[in-house]
């Protein structure tokens, strides 16, 4: 065969040596050519764009009626908004787009500062963080200091099983350090809230600036559009500012300690992640699954004691920096300190939230084995911690989302222990593909090598946090409860006391606590005017409740739903019981 064409060879020729056509242009956001953006990337600017109406009309209201300039610069960027959607489907360049999602940013920001002008007082998180930083100012201690003045009708506060409540700083001194020196110049709880609204804002710019171009407008519309994390830092939690520090430290986080050196960006992730288990509990138990990853990413690449160094390198530059954090506080008074970091998990809180203990708590008249949720929700963390270490392969690319499965199991399971961390999630979707765990380290086990063994394995280390779930479930109340209530009729309806027959039905000496329920939330208690304090094994007896301020008005409505509960702190226990809303003689 001839080497090439014999008709038109100077064509030919021309044709094959021609230079390449001219890439486009570059632009002048670094990164990003100006070709055609995909149709995905696209639909990612608008789901972003449509995300700023979520609030927007309410924050409108409120502003037109207490502060009508805040109202115009939101009508501006409702105006802004339009825009952005005409742009987002309109444009033809990657860059163009780049731009376009830019400027939702900038529009979320605006917004978010807007919701942050209108309403900042914060709630008891928030009023606890502010008040811990007016204390740091005058070299208080923070810990172990009851400060029941905080709270009141505008400002919750955390009743506990044993009848109590808790009035004292519970969380890492991180956000309360950084909230001092604005306390110093704002003395108020908007000191608090400042500080986590700017430690949201702070982590959506570095979101947004590390994931990849087509991902930007999902970081806005998560981390700022949706309305939900916002909200959370205008109250003050300081898990906002442990989310912010931990964004640096889940994006790509599998490229840590790569070449068997940490390197710049390795220790930059590192004093992230000691930051954030300074500012809030819920990071530490990203931690373990963090550090577990990279484990196994790393002795794929480097052998298992090149790897065990780079984790320790990398554990032991976090841990310098909670340490130095923290050094402060531990010295002033250990023992409150840790204490203090504990109380979360120590407290016994009353019951709340979205998890499985609604079983007990909402649809069946209690239960005596509540730790067991508390069992359970421990085990499954160990469950899913050995699960991701036996499947990282499998298990790593959601490392961001399954700390989180444990809380779901938890006496206290309120959503925001979900949704606080989505962020992560996203980053993690945008930035650790399967691919990047592709190689992983895996250990070996014998005969576990179909998909079949592998299944029954994971099922065998969820089955004790099940079982556990099971008991607490499953357990019936150990009070059973008569209710006769007390009521009058000025000046209007309601109740003044009820009288109590109780019988313990379980061989532990119980010590009640009384509230009512309508809903989800249960009351301030209700003191005991009569009645022993604590009921021996298989005994009964008679008490008087009395609601708070000697009166309460029962719940409106064709069927409404009105209980009473009564819990106890050791072992935690609940029992509800239906108070009838019609005047019975006592028992």
């Amino acid at each position: 065969m001839p080497d090439g064409p014999r008709t038109g060879d100077a064509t030919w020729l021309r044709r094959r040596h021609a230079p390449a056509p001219m890439e486009p242009s570059a632009s002048r956001i670094p990164g990003v050519s100006d070709t055609a953006p995909q149709q995905l990337h696209r639909g990612m600017t608008l789901i972003a764009t449509v995300s700023l109406f979520i609030g927007t009309r309410s924050a409108w209201t409120t502003a037109m009626a207490s502060h009508p300039p805040v109202a115009g610069i939101i009508s501006v960027c409702y105006a802004g908004i339009l825009v952005c959607g005409v742009l987002a489907l309109a444009v033809r360049g990657r860059r163009a787009l780049a731009r376009v999602d830019l400027a939702v940013l900038v529009l979320a920001v605006v917004l978010v500062v807007c919701g942050y002008w209108l309403k900042h007082v914060g709630t008891d998180e928030g009023v606890l963080t502010a008040q811990a930083a007016s204390e740091i100012l005058h070299g208080h201690p923070i810990y172990g200091q009851p400060w029941p003045w905080l709270f009141g009708t505008s400002v919750g506060v955390t009743k506990t099983m044993a009848g109590g409540a808790d009035y004292t700083y519970g969380y890492p001194p991180l956000t309360a350090l950084l909230a001092a020196p604005v306390h110093a110049v704002v003395h108020s709880t908007a000191a608090a809230t400042l500080v986590t609204t700017g430690a949201l804002l702070a982590g959506a710019v570095v979101l947004w600036l590390m994931l990849p171009l087509p991902w930007r407008p999902a970081a806005t519309a998560v981390c700022l559009g949706f309305g939900l994390l916002p909200g959370y830092a205008r109250s003050g939690y300081p898990a906002i500012v442990a989310l912010a520090f931990l964004i640096p430290a889940v994006v790509r986080w599998p490229a840590t300690g790569a070449g068997g050196r940490l390197g710049r960006n390795g220790v930059l992730r590192a004093v992230c992640l000691g930051a954030a288990c300074a500012a809030q509990q819920l990071a530490w138990f990203l931690a373990p699954f963090l550090l577990i990853g990279i484990y196994a990413v790393r002795r794929s690449e480097l052998g298992s004691r090149a790897a065990l160094a780079v984790v320790a390198r990398y554990t032991g530059t976090a841990a310098l920096t909670w340490g130095a954090v923290n050094a402060y506080f531990a010295a002033q008074d250990f023992h409150d300190w840790s204490q203090g970091l504990l109380l979360p998990i120590t407290q016994k809180a009353i019951l709340h939230g979205q998890g499985v203990m609604g079983i007990s708590y909402y649809f069946t008249a209690g239960s005596s084995r509540l730790d067991y949720y508390s069992y359970g929700s421990l085990l499954l963390l160990i469950g899913l911690l050995a699960a991701t270490l036996l499947f990282v392969r499998r298990l790593g690319p959601a490392l961001t989302v399954l700390p989180w499965l444990s809380f779901y199991l938890a006496t206290r399971s309120q959503d925001g222990y979900f949704l606080m961390m989505t962020p992560l999630w996203l980053a993690a979707a945008a930035t650790v593909p399967g691919s990047a765990l592709a190689t992983a380290w895996q250990p070996r086990i014998p005969r576990l090598t179909s998909h079949r063994a592998k299944a029954a394995l994971a099922a065998g280390l969820l089955a004790p946090a099940v079982l556990c779930v099971g008991i607490a479930a499953a357990s019936p109340p150990p009070l059973r409860l008569s209710l006769a209530p007390h009521f009058t009729n000025r000046p209007h309806r309601g109740i003044t006391t009820i009288v109590i027959r109780a019988v313990n039905t379980t061989g532990t000496t119980l010590t009640p606590h009384f509230a009512s329920r309508t809903g989800q939330g249960a009351s301030s208690w209700w003191s005991i005017t009569s009645g022993p304090a604590s009921l021996a094994p298989h005994a009964s007896s008679t008490y008087v409740v009395r609601p708070p301020g000697g009166f309460r008005a029962p719940p409106s409505g064709k069927h409404p739903l009105f209980y009473l509960i009564a819990v106890t702190g050791t072992p935690m226990t609940i029992t509800t019981a239906n108070i009838p809303l019609t005047a019975h003689a006592a028992p």
